[in-house]
């Protein structure tokens, strides 16, 4: 979602530069990038260290808490899709595909982004919604997606994944789908079965269908 579908990643660096200052720091964009795609809790941990300060767990909660409620008010002010986004969901959706929203954003900020979804597009395009803070792992674990593709009735081989972070391509991998990258913060090396463009513009069904075309066989029994 995140950096994906909509240009919110700016909201968390944002977010996580203001709380590195009360810190008495400053975030470097090498941590930042490292931090696009993970958990509060990991991201928390990158920041921590880059700083160089300890934190106890109920002081990590709750500058969590500050992250997260200070990414909450930025979207509130309006939430840009990225470039060929809307058109590439929207195609999807007209084409009658099934498809999942699988974000690593707490369900809470996950639906202040769907709202804004769902009123541009006239309802909500997706079959279901996965957050991270609903599922038993997060990425890089491939469980958010075998999850989504389990309450989809789908097999990983009719599957893509878009992602524009290390651990979403990742995530996707390991469950056995294609994958196609976004250009986004942090650079992804290439993968097999994984597919780079710079931008969602002009990427439609049939250049999705290119994707899952170029996914090589994987052997289910090897997992």
């Amino acid at each position: 979602m995140d950096g994906t579908l909509v240009q919110t990643e700016e909201y968390w660096t944002e977010a996580l530069f203001e709380l590195a200052a009360t810190l008495g720091g400053r975030m470097s964009a090498e941590a930042r990038a490292s931090t696009v795609g993970t958990s509060m809790r990991r991201a928390m941990g990158v920041l921590y260290a880059d700083l160089g300060v300890v934190r106890s767990e109920e002081q990590l909660q709750a500058d969590a808490h500050r992250v997260e409620e200070r990414v909450a008010e930025l979207m509130a002010a309006g939430i840009p899709w990225r470039p060929g986004a809307q058109e590439l969901v929207t195609a999807v959706h007209a084409a009658g595909l099934r498809s999942a929203l699988v974000t690593t954003t707490p369900r809470r900020l996950t639906d202040i982004v769907l709202g804004r979804i769902t009123a541009d597009l006239g309802g909500d395009p997706f079959d279901l919604t996965v957050c991270g803070d609903e599922v038993p792992a997060r990425k890089p674990d491939p469980a958010p997606y075998l999850q989504a593709m389990g309450a989809l009735g789908v097999v990983p081989g009719e599957c893509v994944v878009i992602e524009d972070s290390l651990v979403g391509v990742t995530s996707g991998l390991a469950a056995g789908a294609a994958v196609l990258g976004v250009a986004g913060f942090q650079p992804v090396p290439p993968a097999p079965g994984l597919t780079q463009v710079d931008t969602l513009a002009g990427v439609g069904l049939p250049e999705l269908a290119e994707v899952l075309a170029a996914r090589e066989p994987v052997d289910a029994t090897a997992r």
